[in-house]
């Protein structure tokens, strides 16, 4: 056999787990470092100086940046990274809700205010009217309410009222 052919068999199986073992290790150390570098930017308490201080730590001198840092300010890094986690859901949120055009629920005032009107346009008898404010006085909505119907705002078909309690 020639000397420049590397077979399989050249490379043993522990050899093949070693190697990997030490593949893993290295992405992960890369992960570490990045999550550090991220956390240092992400810190709103630390001075400008403090930042530019660890990043030259974690920059030049890697391996005794990162861990002088985890022990430091570890136990606050995930507590930083949740807030910013909580901030994005919560931006998220209020994306969907101004895109799909949901609003937040009305006040007592508002809710008193249209219940007038429809029984001014006479969708809504005195007794129901009565009810319905009596529901929502009592804090619940006018969904709940008796002969309303939400979506177009006029009297359900049905004379009949639960209060729903």
């Amino acid at each position: 056999m020639n000397a420049q052919t590397y077979l399989a068999y050249d490379y043993p199986l522990m050899s093949v787990f070693w190697s990997m073992l030490w593949f893993f290790l290295w992405i992960m150390w890369f992960v570490l470092l990045f999550r550090v570098i991220g956390d240092i930017f992400r810190d709103d308490g630390m001075s400008g100086w403090g930042k530019a201080g660890w990043l030259v730590l974690t920059v030049f001198l890697p391996f005794l940046g990162v861990f002088v840092y985890m022990i430091a300010r570890g136990k606050n890094m995930g507590r930083r990274e949740i807030a910013q986690a909580r901030e994005q859901q919560k931006a998220f949120d209020s994306y969907i809700k101004k895109t799909a055009g949901v609003t937040e629920r009305p006040s007592s005032v508002d809710e008193l205010a249209r219940l007038s009107e429809i029984r001014a346009r006479g969708d809504i008898t005195d007794e129901e009217f009565i009810k319905a404010k009596q529901l929502v006085l009592a804090g619940h909505g006018p969904a709940e309410g008796p002969g309303t119907d939400t979506a177009s705002g006029s009297s359900g078909s049905s004379g009949s009222s639960g209060s729903g309690r």
